[in-house]
């Protein structure tokens, strides 16, 4: 307080108008808030931060859990490293900052998250990962902690989520095999219990549907994030009576797979297999033929991540109720040339 006091006492001020300029309190008009920085600065004062966040009941920080999948980590997939840098580009601008949680594979998240809650080092939350019933959510919200999901959840009442646009993925996908002929169009899904697994499979089943082709739980395959499991989907798909002519993979890395065994074989992707990526990745980028694929900015969405949790976090100048964000974020498709025209 010593500091404080020494300010307000150069300036001619309350110390309370001083603690209010250091502590951004918006009723402080411009001019006397740029006195004190100013004054601050020249004096070498830094307030304590661990102070100032117990008396305003406030960390200043926010928590991203996510939750470590062997096959993502052992990998070349840099998803969550472009999420956090469109979260800490827009936090940063507000003085918060951004703790990353990891909780590992063989943990129960929703204890992990009940620790972390019950302890108040964050003042609002991230969830990577989500579940069709995720009981985080309503952990959090019983704990009134303000929180984003990245990814939608059937669990908990009216809440804030981004996600992906599969289903837009999925559709113009479709739309493209069926535009080049195709009617046994496969697809991969997601292994784990994430929730973008079924929402995915859904828009494909109602995608076949818009098209009047029937649905083959034949050609609906499982697959993790591996290379190595994409030479299993070509022998499963060209082993059937009727084979499949166009696949969709979840897991663009798969493709790699793919593509091997399609030349082991002596066939190429684009005419005897249409092939179509949901997401780039750098895995995939010197592919030959180039893979047609959809575009997604993860900057973007991890800053319209951030954007929906800032809305929610106590500010003594909002004045309307929280109106929570739900939002689909859409990916472009990318054309390249490893699908094509159904051939005989």
């Amino acid at each position: 307080m010593r500091g404080i006091a020494r300010l307000a006492r150069e300036l001619g001020v309350s110390t309370a108008t001083v603690s209010r300029a250091l502590n951004g309190n918006p009723n402080v008009n411009a001019e006397t808030r740029q006195k004190v920085l100013e004054a601050a600065h020249r004096q070498g004062y830094a307030p304590n931060q661990a102070a100032r966040s117990l008396a305003q009941g406030v960390t200043r920080s926010v928590g991203f859990m996510i939750e470590l999948d062997p096959e993502n980590t052992a990998g070349t997939d840099y998803f969550f490293m472009g999420v956090l840098e469109g979260m800490q580009n827009v936090l940063v601008g507000q003085g918060l900052d951004l703790f990353v949680l990891p909780c590992a594979r063989a943990q129960d998240n929703f204890v992990f998250l009940q620790r972390i809650a019950s302890r108040g080092v964050v003042d609002g939350m991230i969830l990577a990962e989500t579940r069709r019933i995720d009981q985080r959510i309503e952990l959090l919200q019983s704990s009134h902690i303000p929180f984003v999901t990245l990814g939608r959840s059937d669990s908990g009442r009216d809440y804030s989520w981004i996600d992906l646009d599969f289903e837009g993925v999925v559709a113009t996908a479709v739309d493209r095999l069926v535009g080049f002929g195709h009617r046994r169009i496969a697809v991969t899904v997601p292994t784990g219990d994430a929730n973008y697994g079924p929402i995915f499979e859904q828009a494909y089943r109602d995608n076949l549907a818009r098209h009047g082709l029937p649905y083959d739980p034949d050609i609906v395959l499982k697959a993790g994030r591996r290379e190595d499991e994409g030479d299993a989907i070509v022998d499963h798909l060209l082993s059937r009576p009727d084979p499949a002519t166009a696949v969709i993979l979840f897991h663009e890395v798969t493709a790699i797979g793919v593509y091997r065994r399609l030349d082991q074989l002596r066939l190429q992707p684009g005419r005897d297999l249409s092939i179509i990526g949901c997401r780039s990745e750098d895995a995939v980028r010197f592919l030959a033929p180039e893979i047609t694929c959809f575009h997604l900015s993860l900057q973007d969405l991890g800053s319209a991540a951030a954007r929906a949790l800032l809305a929610q976090l106590p500010s003594s100048a909002r004045r309307e109720p929280v109106e929570h964000v739900q939002q689909r974020m859409p990916l472009t498709l990318v054309p390249g040339k490893s699908d094509g025209p159904r051939i005989g």
